[in-house]
């Protein structure tokens, strides 16, 4: 098929896929890993799994760092500059991948899981502190199993823009899962954690290094042409519009929540 059977195509902006840049690839680095929960009790199974899940991710050669949400304040009650909100958002950018465990309270995520993700905006100036970064997640349920929250917090991983892994982890009953330690008691569950674990560890290592490429996109490439010819038409610039390619890193988000709309 030809260009001429899809009029309706920017062809400036339009960018084949590349094999050349999708090969298997190497860093200097374990695959980084950042893992939130989401409760604040003492005895916070979400804490629990969070930390079993690191465990796991440190035996399989990687990195991780697990975020306390203790003192991260409300939302939009304090600045950006907050200490905790600074620590969330930096380690957010560090990460490569990401773990999410929240308990299930009233049919899905926490309040203390779902202000983290509040937290963490689509866009930072030229940075985008979670998209292409891969994300299993997982959660503990009080009673018998449920799949609430980690259907939750896949549509919330796809709207950050994030890599979901297929696989995920519910644990029913979770204080029959855990011993006086806090480790999980093997079962079929600790199972599927493990499987959860070793998949994220895969993908992460198959994406890291090539992300910005994958998330590369024709509309915005498309924008980009356009807000160039506009500037350059009205003596903005000076330099002549040039075709767009991967430049999602400097790319200012587009979508309606790059700014507190909400």
């Amino acid at each position: 098929m030809t260009i001429h059977h899809l009029p309706n195509l920017a062809v400036e902006a339009l960018a084949l896929p590349d094999p050349s840049r999708l090969g298997a690839g190497t860093a200097p680095h374990p695959p980084r890993i950042l893992i939130l929960y989401g409760s604040l009790r003492p005895q916070s199974f979400s804490r629990k799994l969070a930390l079993e899940a690191e465990r796991l991710l440190r035996h399989f050669g990687a990195e991780t760092r697990v975020f306390d949400p203790h003192d991260l304040p409300v939302l939009d009650s304090v600045g950006a500059d907050h200490p905790k909100v600074r620590q969330l958002r930096e380690w957010s950018e560090w990460s490569e991948g990401q773990v999410w465990v929240s308990p299930e309270r009233h049919g899905t995520v926490t309040g203390v899981f779902k202000n983290q993700i509040d937290w963490l905006p689509l866009e930072s100036g030229s940075v985008r502190p979670t998209q292409g970064r891969t994300l299993a997640v997982m959660q503990v349920c009080g009673g018998s199993q449920s799949f609430n929250v980690v259907n939750t917090l896949r549509v919330l991983g796809r709207w950050m823009r994030m890599v979901v892994i297929p696989n995920q982890s519910s644990v029913p009953k979770a204080w029959q899962e855990f011993d006086d330690d806090g480790r999980m008691k093997p079962s079929s569950y600790y199972d599927r954690v493990v499987d959860v674990v070793e998949e994220l560890v895969k993908f992460t290592l198959m994406v890291r290094g090539r992300s910005d490429y994958l998330t590369d996109r024709y509309s915005e490439r498309k924008g980009d042409l356009v807000a160039r010819a506009l500037a350059a038409s009205s003596g903005a610039v000076e330099a002549p519009v040039a075709p767009v390619v991967n430049s999602a890193s400097t790319r200012q988000d587009r979508t309606c929540c790059t700014v507190a709309c909400c």
